[in-house]
């Protein structure tokens, strides 16, 4: 693996107009570009206006048409969480404004495929919809729009993923990284903007007085759970509207004011819902939602998040969790594989600094449901953009795509389409993450020209793995309170990172727990207190030599035991000092 690179932020002149933080909180926000009061308000009434997007107002009123006509809607989602999230909000909210036909469908990966596909609607044909909403998708399903044009079917298209060159034909298509969208939040999650559609809906169902005693306006606050889980999950950047967003829903959470799903899944996550924040929903939930959508069926995941029945969600909830299991284990042995393969690739070279910009791969036996993940790991152990393939059907291959800093890998996959063209059959994503499909024929002319364009793309500095980091801590920053205090004051996440510290430490003690994980004792330089520390998923082998003394990159944490809180040092990375 190459070697990490701390970085510290650059100092920078305090021109904050924020008073009366800790000052360790005061630097770390100023880190991350908070200037004033106003960036760090997380109140509702913050949120940007639903006029700022295109077709807004077409998308409604298709919707409250169907609404108030009992025409059949159904919502075709995606099968990860965003898309489940995305999919438990539509439905919840319809049918609180009065809709009496709502239905959901939700492609199975294995056998269709992604978005709202010709071969899709075919298979719905039977629920008889007058319209199809399309949420966390359809921003590029120009065959699918078309085949429901056909049929009389009207379609509403909400997405979030870059648009393509040719949009579909929909009655309306509410997607911000559209052309000519002026919604300033670019990075929004699927879920949030159908969250808008909603909210845009319901405002203008009360200018039309639709609401009375025996369809009281709904509150939809109560779905800012979903819209929290569902944007985190899909690691969109947290600008200032994504924070609100999952801000509201994890305040909601920790009231006991969230769905019977999500408490269900928390609790056989092992976490506190009193305490939950943004990284236990990342960690925790989210996988086990995604894993019904990548091994089995995400309608598993989603009627987890639409019943109001607790015992009935603990039962989908401990299934959820069996799966996350099954998926855990199918990563691993595809890591064992791939490591393999990548160990034939490193040994062409002459050390691992002379690999290619970019990792291309595939087995014939990996499950597509879980190449996402592993080219994750990949990325992450290599720091490199990574596309792992799987076996399709019909000769073809699908992959999964992770990028890194300095890399948009949706507009490498464009790249290398525009030069070789039908190489790649069909693709789309984010910045960050994104999928395809090849002809396996094709697979190594693929390979070559996306490696030549990521060659092209990235410097040199882009391979350096830098870890970014708020600074030194003092000693009597060691200090419980403050833990507490930086680990709600978010949320954070996607740029806008929790924090990170760097110190030197003398290592009292060290053992291996759980087979793969460093249990720590540590000494802060000029400091008479240890503290305790873990570093997951390392061994004393990165101790080296010389295991007395390391300099490491660590959040500070609370530990909670037999109801005892104390502190504890989440280690990132350390090196011997």
């Amino acid at each position: 693996m190459k070697s990490v690179s701390i970085v510290r932020y650059p100092y920078t002149a305090d021109n904050s107009q924020i008073s009366g933080l800790h000052p360790v909180l005061q630097t770390v926000y100023q880190h991350r570009n908070i200037q004033s009061t106003d960036d760090i308000n997380t109140q509702l009434n913050q949120l940007l206006p639903f006029s700022q997007l295109k077709d807004i107002s077409k998308a409604v009123d298709c919707i409250i048409d169907s609404i108030k006509n009992d025409k059949n809607i159904l919502i075709v989602g995606d099968f990860d969480a965003d898309g489940a999230t995305s999919t438990a909000v539509a439905v919840r909210t319809l049918r609180q404004f009065g809709a009496k036909h709502v239905a959901y469908l939700v492609p199975n990966r294995f056998d269709f495929g992604y978005g709202l596909t010709v071969e899709l609607i075919k298979y719905a044909l039977d629920l008889k919809p007058d319209l199809i909403i399309t949420v966390d998708n359809g921003i590029s399903s120009i065959e699918g729009v078309d085949f429901a044009n056909q049929h009389n079917i009207d379609v509403v298209v909400t997405d979030h993923h870059l648009a393509a060159e040719q949009l579909p034909k929909a009655e309306a298509i509410v997607n911000p990284n559209q052309p000519g969208c002026k919604f300033e939040s670019k990075s929004i999650a699927g879920v949030g903007v159908i969250f808008y559609v909603m909210m845009a809906v319901r405002s203008t169902l009360r200018e039309q007085a639709w609401f009375n005693d025996s369809l009281p306006e709904p509150n939809l606050a109560k779905v800012l759970d979903l819209v929290s889980l569902g944007t985190v999950a899909d690691v969109v950047a947290l600008d200032k509207n994504n924070r609100i967003l999952v801000d509201q829903g994890l305040k909601r959470i920790r009231s006991g004011q969230c769905c019977a799903g999500i408490k269900a899944l928390l609790k056989v996550a092992g976490k506190n819902q009193l305490n939950c924040v943004a990284s236990d929903i990342g960690f925790a939930v989210a996988p086990r939602l995604n894993a019904a959508g990548r091994l089995e069926d995400m309608s598993l995941g989603i009627e987890c998040l639409l019943s109001d029945d607790e015992n009935y969600c603990t039962g989908i909830a401990e299934q959820l969790h069996d799966l996350n299991i099954q998926r855990r284990s199918i990563e691993a042995n595809m890591l064992e594989q791939a490591e393999q393969l990548l160990d034939e690739i490193i040994s062409e070279f002459s050390s691992e600094d002379d690999i290619p910009n970019a990792i291309v791969i595939y087995h014939q036996d990996w499950h597509q449901g879980v190449i996402g993940i592993l080219a994750s790991r990949i990325k992450e152990r290599f720091h490199r953009p990574v596309i792992a393939f799987a076996e399709a059907d019909n000769g073809e291959i699908k992959g999964s795509a992770r990028s890194i800093s300095g890399l948009h890998i949706r507009d490498a996959l464009d790249l290398v389409d525009k030069r070789s063209q039908n190489i790649i059959k069909k693709f789309g994503g984010h910045a960050m993450a994104a999928g395809l499909t090849l002809n396996k024929s094709d697979f190594e002319a693929f390979k070559q020209c996306f490696v030549d364009v990521v060659a092209n793309s990235l410097s040199e500095r882009d391979l350096i793995n830098e870890l970014m980091t708020d600074g030194e801590l003092s000693t009597s920053d060691f200090d419980l309170t403050l833990a507490e205090l930086l680990r709600f004051s978010g949320p954070w996440g996607q740029q806008f990172p929790e924090p990170l510290f760097d110190n030197i430490f003398t290592v009292l003690e060290w053992r291996i727990v759980g087979e793969k994980h460093l249990k720590l004792k540590l000494l802060p330089e000029n400091s008479k207190q240890s503290i305790d520390a873990i570093a997951f998923n390392t061994t004393n082998e990165q101790l080296g030599e010389n295991s007395d003394i390391i300099r490491a990159v660590y959040r500070l944490d609370v530990n909670v035991f037999r109801n005892n809180k104390s502190l504890q040092l989440m280690i990132e990375y350390l090196e011997p000092a």
